[in-house]
């Protein structure tokens, strides 16, 4: 790959909307449910998968669960998605509030 492209490729990464959003971790075994924000959330979960497949999770109980049923008994779902031109400090506001209410309507911890 040469100098150009790469740069090219890199600016064309940064350039790229960002996503916000509320997400579920959801233990298809016994219906336990873990929600979330993230302004990446198109990302997010490559790197929670990542940290639970190294038993490195801050999240006991869904580490926890993850190593008792395996990876395979689990799901990530994007439950709502902010629109782009909200600023970043509503954006933060906007996202704690939703994942403060999926979570009650969820019954779910947050992660």
């Amino acid at each position: 790959m040469t100098s150009s492209t790469r740069k090219a490729l890199i600016a064309a990464y940064k350039e790229r909307p960002t996503i916000a959003g509320v997400f579920a971790v959801i233990c298809n075994a016994t219906g336990q449910a873990w929600v979330g924000q993230s302004r990446h959330i198109d990302t997010h979960q490559n790197g929670m998968w990542f940290a639970l497949r190294q038993g490195s999770s801050p999240h006991r109980t869904l580490q926890t669960a993850w190593t008792t049923h395996g990876p395979d008994a689990f799901r990530f779902e994007i439950l709502d998605r902010l629109p782009e031109d909200y600023s970043d400090l509503r954006r933060k506001d906007e996202l704690t509030k939703r994942a403060a209410l999926w979570r009650a309507r969820l019954e779910a911890e947050g992660v």
